[in-house]
């Protein structure tokens, strides 16, 4: 009976584990290189192919879940939505400590778009955050050298807005955007929650049906990390630790206003009527057609 041929590279594993156990990085090129150096005459596909069953598996990094105290940090992220009558880019804005959500549909991704909408946030809160937590938002932060030791570089006009309205700006370090998850959870429960299964006649409409999502089930719900109502704990122990709304909105001298679909409404005020488009679904089936959406 014939036996078994025996791998070329049989001889040289325990120098491949030995090295993975201690450096579980190595490449597989370079443990090649180090067989070959050893004696090895076969190819690097067999050395590539037991690399992949034996290489340990480093644990996930740990998400370190912190908490802020009350006022102290709103967290700030854009999510891109796609309607029959066009592309939408939702601006949400959650309280860190009651995780009280704020949220509202606009045309781009701007600097007046991102002004306007905190202007409206912060009336809808009552008062304004001591800081707010960007991702690295192109209107906002310019560019961050922390990482070579150097320091977060924010956008001058915007830097202006901060000072009028009294927050810092705060920026997630680049590709370490789980530290603004506070933000990030809700754009899925957005999209899942209120987005998915509804229908829209037009930006007056989603505007309308987003103010009434968000008082009457997103900060109305327990939420599950705090295990209580937002607007409960938000109106407890986070309403007064803001700090007080500016006495007028922010005058940009270089920029002009954003328009804005829908005009997105401040909790405090009721919604105006809306101005809904009546025009029977299938014009949006043929705008989604020639859109490609």
């Amino acid at each position: 009976m014939r036996k078994a041929a025996v791998p070329k590279l049989a001889p040289y594993t325990a120098i491949i584990q030995t090295r993975l156990e201690t450096y579980p990085e190595l490449s597989a090129v370079r443990l090649f290189d180090e067989c070959r150096a050893a004696g090895y005459a076969g190819g690097l596909s067999q050395v590539q192919c037991y690399v992949r069953r034996v290489r340990p598996t480093p644990p996930p990094e740990p998400v370190i879940r912190f908490e802020t105290l009350p006022g102290v940090q709103a967290q700030v992220d854009f999510a891109e939505v796609r309607f029959p009558w066009g592309k939408r880019h939702a601006l949400l804005v959650v309280l860190g400590y009651s995780r009280l959500l704020w949220l509202a549909f606009y045309l781009r991704q701007t600097m007046p778009t991102v002004m306007h909408g905190l202007e409206a946030d912060f009336a809808y809160f009552g008062g304004v955050p001591h800081e707010l937590l960007f991702d690295q938002m192109k209107t906002v932060i310019t560019g961050d050298q922390r990482a070579d030791g150097g320091k977060l570089l924010e956008n001058g006009e915007f830097l202006r807005f901060a000072a009028h309205w009294g927050f810092r700006i705060r920026a997630c370090r680049p590709y370490r955007a789980q530290t603004k998850g506070k933000v990030e959870r809700p754009v899925g429960y957005l999209r899942t929650n209120f987005l998915y299964g509804r229908e829209f006649l037009g930006d007056g409409d989603l505007a309308a049906q987003a103010l009434r999502w968000l008082d009457g089930t997103a900060n109305a719900r327990v939420h599950g990390t705090t295990h209580e109502i937002p607007r409960v704990r938000f109106a407890r122990d986070e309403q007064a630790a803001l700090h007080p709304l500016a006495a007028h909105p922010y005058q940009s001298l270089v920029l002009a206003p954003e328009r804005h679909p829908g005009h997105p409404i401040a909790p405090g005020a009721r919604p105006p009527l809306v101005a809904v488009e009546r025009r029977p679904l299938t014009a949006y089936r043929q705008f989604s057609e020639e859109a490609g959406v």
